[in-house]
């Protein structure tokens, strides 16, 4: 594959440039496995829909021609499941979990990572991701099959880490 160079020169990122090292959805590490693409996140709502509105020429357009999306402000309608399951981006700050590279948090990594891109920061985030495996386990544990109203909240949080609740 040709490396091909993006570069990002948005409100959070001026001037910076990743290359990407692999196909767009191929190649993931062997331990990673999400069950949702970026775009099939986008069109069943996450993160209030407030979430990439401002970065949307970095990425695919068809990654946004169905994205449940609102550019003014945050709304828990918009989510899949109808709930907040958000904390602010302040909060991720001030816990440590947004490298400089991504500025947006996981969900800009994920982006990128699936668009081809691979850092240093990969195997952090991949094990951030195995670790919301204990969440699916008390959906799983807690809720009968196909009842999309029980544990609506923590749903939505494992669909924000890309685990689609509706399957199991």
């Amino acid at each position: 594959m040709p490396k091909k160079i993006v570069i990002v020169n948005d409100k959070m990122q001026k001037n910076y440039s990743y290359e990407l090292q692999e196909p767009m959805g191929k190649n993931f590490a062997e331990d990673f496995t999400p069950d949702m693409t970026p775009k099939q996140m986008l069109k069943a709502g996450v993160f209030g829909g407030k979430y990439m509105t401002d970065c949307k020429k970095e990425f695919p357009k068809d990654w946004f021609v169905k994205a449940k999306l609102n550019s003014k402000k945050h709304d828990a309608s918009l989510n899949c499941f109808g709930v907040n399951a958000s904390q602010s981006l302040s909060v991720w700050r001030k816990k440590g979990w947004i490298h400089p590279d991504d500025p947006r948090g996981w969900f800009q990594w994920y982006c990128r990572y699936y668009m081809g891109r691979r850092h240093e920061d990969d195997q952090r985030q991949i094990k951030r991701w195995k670790a919301v495996v204990r969440h699916i386990a008390q959906i799983k544990k807690n809720c009968c099959k196909n009842c999309l109203s029980c544990r609506k909240r923590q749903r939505q949080a494992v669909l924000h880490w890309a685990y689609d609740s509706r399957k199991f």
